[in-house]
């Protein structure tokens, strides 16, 4: 007999496993299938292991840049990339365990499986092709991720060819690599790559790298990736890679038309992702897919009463953070609670390279598309006291606002610790906050923090310190 809850999440990824969270306190009956790893790709193949990748390569970089700071190094600074990537997966496995306990704490039922809609209100778990139970409830919300894109002829082998999986867990570091694609993804790695001494080309096939950032912000972005030693291709594409032993040959159509051959020992592809939207029991529903990805309403409401999509699955921004508020909201809304929909222009987005890159809100060039007069200000990282000390003084906060009405538009920023500044702006953004409330904020000194005051200033004529 089919067991009965009132909620069923297929997916425990972080939309997944918040959304089960959230609906096991609000005192719902939940279960929770995942086929995989509790945490999902986030956690256990993305956001987090990279960052513990990326840390790796930061003390690396402050190691090899010791007398900056007063110390003499005797000898060389030796890479041991096995325990490089031994940290990594150690990261991973203890937040994926972590997730584990919260759902045991708030009594949510895990079945270990591959779950697909089977019917009204059922949910079909299978192992290995074998069945495993049928559940029945009120309430479906679909939180099965996405995956890598792949394009014809740029196929990953495992080997040569490598997905954002093989990347993280090389078994030594290339001396040479060719990253395809410019998002955060690809820059992550060929920033983490480039930082342990690899030869790195990035290609893009877009006219700027990180092209949803403020063209301004890619522009410095890029040239700090220059300074580094990238190599980095605007307007190009990879027509194919021919595969040896020992490298991949990349044939690079470039910007004015000419191709160039380019040998690295591996590629990273990392073009883009699909959902998951296959074997999940969508063809007899009414659920609407568009170019892999389920539409959904402002609650993640789908065209299938009783069945809901969050997180990857649906629409941009593809982000762990966007997929556990959608999981919430959703859960909220089922409760009959009073929520909001989600403002996607209250979500920021970070990329976790050298310097790090964080925005949330309109780019200086969409305000404008939009038809906003814009008041803009900027602060440089070299005219704060805290960067200096720091040794960081790359880089730059960009703030936007409404010229009529004072409102806080987007904020871009690109230098130290930027990822950990950005939700100071999302807060006021998601507050609606105008000029005069941010300028009448008192910031601590000495702090970078500073500077997102000071931009702001800078935006009205009234700069302090630059």
């Amino acid at each position: 007999m089919a067991q009965e809850f009132d909620l069923v999440v297929i997916g425990g990824g972080p939309g997944g496993y918040v959304a089960a969270i959230r609906a096991a306190q609000l005192k719902m009956k939940t279960a929770l299938v995942e086929r995989e790893h509790l945490g999902g790709i986030c956690l256990n193949w993305g956001c987090i292991p990279t960052k513990a990748l990326l840390r790796s390569a930061e003390v690396y970089h402050l190691m090899t840049h010791a007398k900056d700071f007063g110390f003499k190094v005797n000898g060389t600074i030796e890479i041991d990339s096995a325990a490089v990537v031994k940290r990594s997966r150690g990261v991973a496995n203890q937040l994926s365990s972590g997730v584990k306990h919260l759902l045991k704490k708030n009594k949510v039922t895990v079945f270990d499986g591959h779950g697909a809609l089977a019917g009204k209100g059922v949910v079909k778990v299978t192992k290995d092709g074998k069945a495993v139970d049928d559940i029945k409830a009120k309430h479906i919300i679909l939180a099965t991720g996405a995956r890598a894109r792949v394009l014809p002829g740029l196929e990953p082998d495992g080997d040569r060819i490598w997905t954002y999986k093989e990347a993280m867990v090389p078994e030594g570091l290339p001396k040479s690599l060719l990253v395809v694609g410019s998002g955060a993804i690809g820059i992550e790695f060929a920033s983490f790559y480039r930082t342990l001494g690899c030869e790195v080309t990035v290609v893009e096939v877009l006219d700027r790298v990180l092209p949803v950032e403020d063209a301004e912000i890619s522009a410095m972005a890029e040239k700090a990736f220059t300074r580094q030693g990238m190599k980095i291709l605007t307007g190009a594409t990879v027509e194919k890679l021919d595969k040896s032993k020992t490298s991949v040959t990349a044939t690079v159509k470039k910007k004015d038309g000419k191709t160039e051959k380019i040998e690295v020992e591996r590629v990273i592809l990392a073009v883009g992702i699909v959902g998951n939207v296959e074997d999940i029991g969508l063809e007899n529903t009414k659920v609407k897919v568009d170019r892999t990805h389920v539409e959904t309403g402002p609650y993640c409401e789908t065209g299938e009463k009783g069945v809901y999509a969050i997180g990857d699955l649906t629409g941009p921004p593809w982000l762990a953070h966007k997929a556990s508020h959608e999981g919430v909201i959703c859960v909220e809304k089922i409760a009959g609670m009073d929520v909001h929909p989600l403002e996607t222009t209250n979500i920021p987005g970070c990329t976790y390279c050298h310097p790090q890159v964080a925005s949330v809100g309109l780019t200086e060039a969409k305000a404008k598309e939009l038809g906003h007069e814009v008041n803009v200000g900027r602060f440089p990282f070299v005219g704060n006291g805290k960067a200096i000390a720091l040794g960081e003084q790359e880089g730059m906060i960009k703030t936007v606002f409404d010229k009529k009405t004072g409102e806080l538009l987007g904020a871009h920023m690109i230098g130290a610790e930027v990822t950990e500044l950005i939700q100071g702006y999302g807060i006021a953004k998601t507050l609606e906050t105008t000029e005069a409330d941010l300028m009448h904020t008192v910031f601590p000194h000495p702090t970078l923090s500073e500077m997102m005051h000071e931009s702001v200033l800078d935006a009205y004529g009234r700069a302090i310190h630059f």
